[in-house]
């Protein structure tokens, strides 16, 4: 009997290529592979690249060389490039660096395996040949879904079900269920099971779900749309079916992804099917919390905010996309809003949930930034009390509309601004950190160590990027469970908390 075929996958980026790459293992693994999670132990190492921003791509093409390096000296016989930065550049990143013997799109996806196996096998498979992805779908968002069956998105197409037929039972291969009775007409599955092969990679109590894919606004400094595509939202049963899936993994917490999650269903009809899916969501056995991540502030309803501060397992977190407050800068963007505005949006929630959890990302050194956008900025980093911030110095992305702008600040002026601001942000989510003492969170437990101790995540923290809950003891703890806990103290932007007394008991004995 032949040695099964081993492959490992090497994820970097957002948790979005996180949920692609457990597409791609459920796909491999369906096939007769074998997934093995040390790439000196794999025939095939398979690297998910980033191509968002400069430090992204170095990381990637790094990853990629550490792989190579791994060839002569150990299983590994051939290394693989897939992911954004795969599909954004091709053949171009193929030429600039031979180390990787292959150079995968999205279109590769559905026939991973048989790549896979050409290049082990020593042929050649011509890399990806780039394209505007936006062009693949209609403009108008009604006409998409009938035509994104021929368009090749990872994370939504259905699977194969010859594939599927040979997919071990830790591979999701859900058949669809109706769709929620509240739902519009006409969204239930087509005949047939949709949701797509997908084999965890890890043991986690949480797990990224994807509503959607692309997008369709136009920021001046961004290029995710031209190799992610225009946005289109997956269908509600298929979402449901995957979280029940993932609940019966054991995942406890499920975090909705997508280039943009407030535009869910706008494609489908719907424009605040959002609204009425995360309720389902929450209802499904075994989850008991759903987040949703990705918000854009110019495209948030006081409908979506209500669910997500009113409704039972839905975490009061808003991941909001401002990247600046200067009006001025915020056009040149080509996006909306300014200071007052966002601090009205940020009122408007703690009013409906005082601790409510708010996240952003922003980028100084614009083109044309003047230091009263800057103090601008600051203004509303002083009165906005977000829990984190995530600060960028700009810099020029291939083919996007400010890369052509004029009036660029010099690298040294970026540098001084995003050091600035850092500073200042570091020094705004400690103190809104310590705002948190005395209050009481609960927390879903995600390690319990017994050098590093125990810890998990407040509502109000989303996995990776937010902080963490340290517990001042593990006694009682296990992963996967939420306990109630009382903030005693803080490091930095992280929690320190005690578990409260019951808490822990009350917790296991719902679990059983």
């Amino acid at each position: 009997m032949p040695e099964r075929r081993t492959v490992a996958l090497v994820t970097l980026g957002c948790a979005r290529n996180e949920v692609d790459s457990e597409e791609l293992a459920g796909r491999l693994e369906a096939d007769g592979w074998q997934l093995v999670e040390d790439a000196t132990d794999a025939d095939v190492a398979v690297v998910n690249t980033c191509g968002f921003v400069e430090a992204a791509k170095k990381d990637s093409v790094d990853a990629l060389l550490e792989a190579n390096d791994l060839k002569g000296h150990g299983r590994t016989q051939a290394v693989v490039a897939v992911g954004c930065m795969a599909e954004r550049y091709g053949k171009e990143l193929a030429e600039a660096l031979p180390e990787a013997d292959g150079v995968l799109g999205f279109d590769d996806y559905s026939d991973i395996s048989d790549r896979l196996q050409t290049i082990l096998n020593g042929g050649i498979h011509a890399s990806h040949t780039p394209r505007d992805r936006r062009k693949l779908l209609p403009i108008s968002p009604a006409e998409r879904q009938g035509a994104a069956a021929g368009v090749a998105i990872p994370g939504h197409g259905p699977h194969d079900g010859a594939v599927a037929e040979a997919a071990s039972g830790s591979v999701a291969v859900v058949e669809p269920e109706q769709a929620p009775a509240d739902l519009p007409d006409g969204l239930a599955p087509a005949s047939g099971p949709r949701a797509p092969l997908r084999r965890r990679l890890d043991g986690s109590p949480v797990a990224s779900v994807k509503l959607a894919s692309g997008c369709d606004r136009r920021c001046s400094f961004c290029a995710i749309p031209s190799f992610r595509g225009s946005f289109v939202s997956r269908r509600p049963s298929d979402v449901l079916n995957e979280t029940r899936w993932l609940a019966e993994q054991g995942v406890k917490e499920i975090m909705l992804v997508s280039e943009n999650n407030t535009s869910y269903g706008k494609d489908l009809g719907d424009i605040r099917l959002l609204e009425s899916l995360l309720p389902e969501l929450a209802d499904v056995d075994g989850i008991e919390r759903v987040r949703v991540s990705y918000l854009q502030p110019a495209e948030m309803r006081p409908g979506l905010v209500d669910v997500l501060t009113s409704t039972p397992k839905i975490a009061p977190y808003f991941d909001l996309s401002f990247q600046h407050s200067a009006p001025d800068v915020l056009r040149a963007m080509r996006r909306f809003g300014d200071t007052d505005r966002f601090l009205e949006l940020l009122h408007t929630i703690r009013s409906k949930a005082p601790e409510a959890g708010v996240r952003s990302n922003f980028i100084v050194g614009f083109p044309g930034e003047t230091e009263a956008d800057l103090a601008e900025l600051e203004r509303f980093l002083n009165h906005a009390r977000l829990d984190a911030i995530g600060v960028f110095g700009y810099s020029d992305e291939d083919g996007t509309e400010a890369a052509t702008y004029d009036r660029k600040l010099d690298e040294d002026v970026v540098a001084e601004r995003l050091a600035r601001v850092s500073r200042l942000a570091e020094e705004l989510v400690a103190q809104r950190a310590e705002e948190r003492v005395g209050s009481t969170v609960r927390v879903l437990v995600e390690a319990v160590d017994g050098e590093e101790g125990a810890y998990g995540r407040g509502e109000h923290q989303a996995p990776e990027t937010d902080g963490q809950v340290l517990f001042t003891s593990g006694e009682g703890l296990s992963v996967g469970r939420i306990v109630e806990a009382k903030v005693v103290g803080t490091e930095g932007v992280d929690l320190v908390a005690e578990p409260l007394v019951g808490s822990v008991a009350c917790t296991e004995e719902a679990a059983r």
